[in-house]
């Protein structure tokens, strides 16, 4: 699931975007809403977000909890703890709210993925 591109730019939102921004309920990158439409999900390419506003609204939330930005995901402590080191830099949410459409959890499954829920209902995984 991890985005394999070396030469991806963190999207940064202006602090009057703030209230147009979602984050991707399976690795909980925080974007605006017009970035998921224009780029797709850099982490989750398999969401095929990248133009649609249907699954955009479906696959990602307005309402999360907490922000950090992870500059460098393979040495941070912090994104190993919230399960994002293997993703590209930006901005991630601490929680996200709402759960992942059960046809979208099905792709995950078919395409190898492993779903964990970013709400904070996971079980920890040892």
């Amino acid at each position: 699931m991890a985005s394999d591109n070396a030469n991806y730019t963190p999207q940064y939102v202006p602090g009057n975007q703030l209230r147009f921004t979602r984050a991707c309920m399976v690795c909980s990158i925080v974007m605006t809403s017009a970035n998921f439409r224009k780029d797709g999900c850099p982490n989750c390419p398999f969401l095929d977000l990248k133009g649609s506003p249907e699954v955009i609204e479906a696959c990602t939330s307005g309402m999360y909890e907490g922000s950090l930005f992870i500059a460098e995901p393979k040495k941070s402590w912090l994104a190993k703890w919230q399960r994002i080191d293997n993703f590209v830099p930006g901005v991630y949410a601490i929680k996200v709210s709402g759960s992942l459409p059960e046809d979208m959890r099905q792709l995950m499954e078919d395409e190898g993925h492993v779903y964990v829920p970013r709400d904070g209902s996971a079980q920890e995984l040892e």
